[in-house]
């Protein structure tokens, strides 16, 4: 069975938002740890965010595109839940860039 678009769309943006309710509820989750497993990230999710803006024409900032992704300011995330990286996940994350 093949959606109509209209319903693909919605299908998609709600699991989008769930997706972001995920992360959202498991902020132990770091960063760094999504890069290393998924080669992508929160911030990753706010610039794909920040581009489809873009591609409609809406006007969006990055960092509203960040916030709507946090649901938090940036800043106020790092500051609550962002764990420095330690050695192995930094080695870890350089170990695939190669």
């Amino acid at each position: 069975m093949k959606l109509d678009q209209p319903t693909q769309d919605a299908l998609d943006a709600a699991t989008f938002r769930r997706l972001l309710t995920h992360l959202d509820n498991n902020k132990d989750v770091q960063n760094i740890d999504l890069m290393i497993l998924a080669d992508f990230c929160r911030n990753c999710l706010g610039k794909w965010h920040k581009q489809a803006a873009d591609d409609q024409g809406v006007e969006w900032s990055a960092e509203q595109a960040r916030e709507y992704v946090y649901k938090m300011p940036y800043s106020e995330w790092k500051e609550h839940h962002q764990l420095p990286a330690t050695p192995e996940q930094l080695d870890a994350f350089n170990a695939k860039k190669k």
